[in-house]
């Protein structure tokens, strides 16, 4: 039996559809490389920040509904754009290529904490805009109290699809504590109400308080005391961005000092 020829006009178009998902940016980004010399001592001549905001976000930290954005992490960059005369320029890229598409040239900047970074040293980082920290989510009603990873055990936690949990990733892999994938953030709530077989969810702090309040939930989960991990989520920088990484921290620096950092946390809580 042979195979039949595929049209020439077919070819080409899948020819040239397989070359456009490998170039280095998608045809949808619309950006071009960066070749300008910094001036200034690490600041770009048009003062413009390529900010990557992600294809979906990251709520409350980056919210992205079609072209309109918000979150703690944009609000924050552009107060400091206003006081120091920059443009921020929102650029949605999936979060597997932010890197490498960072080093090439079509990013400035994306939010980072430094532990999550495969390669650090080739980046640059700013002081930190806010704390990530991984805490318990659990039913008002709910005996469940964190102290330890000890009080884990026999227990089963909401946890995120692809997730990986250190400091308790042990009692996972022993069985000793149970894990129950969601792939959403916004659903792991959900889940934790409407089953007694779940005692509490890993989750930020300030995606968990988002969450409750974006879906109605207050009065109904309690949140642990300690957490189970903490870092410093920052702007990851290109390296030759040395001069706007000194001005974004002197920026805020004086946004933690004056309360303003704080008003802008107290919108999305």
């Amino acid at each position: 039996m042979s195979i039949p020829r595929l049209p020439t006009c077919l070819i080409t178009f899948l020819t040239v559809g397989l070359f456009m998902l490998n170039t280095p940016l998608a045809a949808q980004e619309h950006e071009q490389a960066d070749t300008r010399a910094p001036s200034g001592q690490g600041l770009p001549p048009d003062k413009t920040l390529r900010l990557n905001v992600s294809t979906s976000g990251y709520p409350p930290y980056l919210i992205v509904k079609g072209d309109s954005y918000a979150g703690i992490i944009w609000d924050v960059v552009n107060r400091v754009a206003e006081r120091t005369g920059f443009e921020v320029s929102a650029i949605q890229v999936p979060r597997k290529r932010v890197d490498n598409l960072l080093l090439q040239g079509y990013l400035d900047a994306t939010p980072r904490a430094r532990e999550w970074t495969a390669d650090p040293e080739q980046f640059l980082f700013t002081d930190a805009i806010v704390n990530v920290e991984e805490v318990f989510f659990f039913p008002k009603d709910s005996d469940f109290h964190y102290e330890g990873p000890e009080s884990l055990k026999n227990k089963t936690l909401v946890t995120h699809l692809g997730y990986r949990y250190p400091p308790v990733q042990e009692l996972f892999d022993t069985g000793h504590t149970r894990r129950f994938d969601v792939p959403k953030d916004r659903d792991m709530f959900r889940y934790l109400l409407y089953s007694d077989e779940l005692d509490a969810a890993i989750a930020d702090r300030l995606v968990g308080q988002w969450i409750i309040l974006s879906e109605d939930l207050q009065g109904q989960l309690r949140v642990s005391e300690h957490n189970i991990s903490e870092y410093g989520f920052r702007l990851m920088l290109r390296k030759d961005w040395s001069a706007f990484a000194t001005l974004f921290n002197r920026e805020l620096e004086a946004l933690k000092t004056s309360g303003e950092l704080e008003q802008i946390l107290s919108r999305y809580r």
